[in-house]
């Protein structure tokens, strides 16, 4: 057996080096130059304040963290001793008493900022004395992130003239951008060390940095907050009525916001019931299963507005309601109508329900008879059979609906039935001084059906214009934003044409009636009207004026905010009006 002299020796393994949690958070490589700072591909360039405004409102400091872009922003607040600060104060204030009393021996004018500088410090002087004020030293840093040096010098340019707004001073930190960048960062580091001083009042009205928000546990999302970037969630039924109102020009997206809140509402389970005059509804309505019911004088679908509800409804006259709601509706049909006129139109509609059994007992307004309610074609025949002229001339005028060219529009029994959870009502393919009569009647058709049977509701009704051009269509769209809330409905008010909507006193009361109102991209011959009615801005208005499609100012009670409408692909597909991609979709 034989020993080996000489022992194995095992290789030199290479020692790998042992990264640490600064080599792996630490960027790749850094360039700080006199008025900017490049960490990898990301630039940076820091300001600090150097002069703020005499006088501040709580919250001034509200455009900057609204501004529409990413920023880094620092606050120091040191604590002074008040007797320092005191005695600072003392000496401060001779020496400005000194200064105007030397220029006033000597024949000069006196420098109106000396005078307000001692006026100032002789209010703070008083205040730190009887303990009302605290001082303090105060910094504020803005650092603007960006990723090229084109987008950094544009952004810096809108942070100046913002800061400049707000009668702020703010000043590159030149040669200093690595410590100016360092005390933006939250490490709670001041490099920089510059401050201004500043009272306790004062102090409070920088934060907190309150923006508006519409942000709730409950409900359905409308939008992207364009202020914070945050959820617009809400729930309309949560406030003191659920209507709105939403004002647009043509394809601002109005129709894509209502069509994106009805989607989502149907999935909360909400009944959906809309007044379709552009035939919109119909990709959306087939998706989900609803029942579209194109409206026209060949359709089979028929709705008779001698219709009652059925249901005996303490304190209310069922058929004094419905003789009223008749009569508004009949003005429309027939025109305009003297005192004489109507007091023997009021006579023929109680004879007409009296000949088919039902009266003034609620009894028989529950029970209706067999054949059903009476028709249009039943008020024509007590109206020839009157012994006055005035009942012959309005059943010739009532003729051309029963026995003429407008015959079918509204002559038979009403064979639709509201279960679907999702109703749309066409009305495109009927004649335009058609429109508002068929609205009215669908609307008091589905006024009817609501009152019988308690649900959760939205009712929308695009292209309200049309019913505001009569009075009484206007009214009973007024009455129905107001009684909504009593049967748990929710009534979408919709329109392009701002100044026929709010032409008459009766539009600005469904907007008050209203806990929501939307407003996207106006022209510029309505945003004065609006601004007007909605106490905008000058701001707002350039807003309304420049937004892109489906951006606007959402209100709710007493909050508002700008919108950015945001749909998924998929619902996109369903809610879209875009003519070029409803083709392709066709082609594909």
């Amino acid at each position: 057996m034989k020993l080996s002299l000489f022992k194995k020796i095992k290789p030199i393994e290479e020692s790998k080096p042992q990264l640490t949690l600064e080599d792996i958070l630490a960027p790749a490589e850094i360039e700080v130059d006199f008025n900017s700072l490049r960490i990898d591909n990301r630039f940076f360039r820091t300001y600090f304040v150097s002069a703020y405004p005499r006088f501040v409102e709580p919250n001034w400091l509200e455009p900057l963290i609204s501004f529409d872009h990413s920023l880094l922003i620092s606050m120091f607040i040191y604590p002074s001793q008040s007797q320092g600060v005191l005695d600072e104060l003392k000496q401060k204030i001779a020496e400005m008493e000194a200064t105007i009393q030397t220029d006033f021996e000597r024949g000069r004018t006196i420098d109106p900022a000396v005078e307000v500088a001692l006026e100032d410090a002789r209010g703070l002087q008083d205040q730190l004395v009887r303990g009302v004020e605290r001082f303090f030293q105060f910094a504020l840093y803005i650092t603007v992130p960006a990723q090229t040096p084109e987008e950094l010098h544009n952004t810096s340019k809108l942070v100046e003239s913002t800061l400049a707004s707000l009668s702020i001073t703010a000043k590159q930190t030149t040669l200093q951008m690595e410590d100016g960048f360092k005390s933006c960062l939250p490490q709670g580091t001041d490099l920089l060390n510059l401050t201004h001083n500043m009272d306790t009042t004062s102090l409070a009205t920088t934060f907190p940095f309150a923006s508006s928000e519409l942000t709730a546990n409950e409900g359905i999302m409308y939008g992207i907050n364009k202020h914070n970037d945050s959820l617009i969630l809400f729930d309309r039924f949560s406030l003191e009525n659920a209507n709105s109102v939403i004002f647009a020009k043509s394809g601002a997206g109005k129709s894509y916001l209502v069509k994106l809140e009805a989607l989502r509402s149907l999935m909360f389970g909400t009944e959906i019931i809309v007044i379709d005059p552009e035939q919109e509804y119909l990709p959306l309505c087939k998706a989900v299963g609803g029942e579209y019911i194109n409206f026209s004088p060949s359709s089979p679908v028929k709705i008779n507005p001698f219709d009652l509800s059925g249901e005996i409804i303490p304190g209310e006259n069922e058929l004094g309601r419905k003789i009223l709601s008749l009569t508004a509706f009949l003005r429309i049909v027939l025109g305009s109508l003297t005192a004489t006129e109507s007091a023997i139109l009021d006579r023929a509609l109680k004879q007409t329900y009296f000949i088919k059994g039902i009266t003034d007992d609620p009894k028989t307004q529950n029970n209706p008879p067999a054949g059903g309610p009476p028709l249009m074609e039943d008020l024509y025949k007590v109206l020839i059979g009157m012994e006055e002229n005035s009942a012959a001339e309005l059943g010739a005028r009532l003729e051309r609906f029963v026995k003429g060219s407008l015959t079918g529009i509204f002559s038979a029994q009403s064979n639709i039935d509201l279960s679907n959870s999702f109703t749309v009502f066409s009305v495109r393919d009927l004649p335009d001084q058609l429109r508002p009569l068929a609205i009215y009647m669908i609307l008091d058709y589905v006024w009817t059906k609501i009152r019988g049977k308690l649900k959760k509701r939205l009712l929308i009704v695009d292209e309200a214009w049309y019913l505001m051009r009569s009075q009484d269509s206007a009214d009973f769209l007024v009455d129905m934003a107001k009684r909504a809330r009593k049967y748990y409905l929710g009534l979408t008010t919709i329109t392009q044409d701002i100044e026929d909507f709010l032409a008459s006193e009766r539009g600005k009361e469904i907007i008050s009636n209203s806990s929501i109102q939307v407003l996207l991209k106006q022209a510029p011959a309505s945003i004065d009207l609006l601004a007007q009615v909605f106490n905008l801005s000058e701001g707002e208005q350039r807003l309304l004026m420049s937004e892109g499609i489906g951006e606007g100012i959402f209100f709710a009670g007493n909050t508002h905010v700008a919108m950015r409408v945001v749909a998924s692909p998929n619902e996109h597909q369903l809610i879209t009006s875009n003519p070029a991609e409803i083709l392709a979709r066709e082609k594909s």
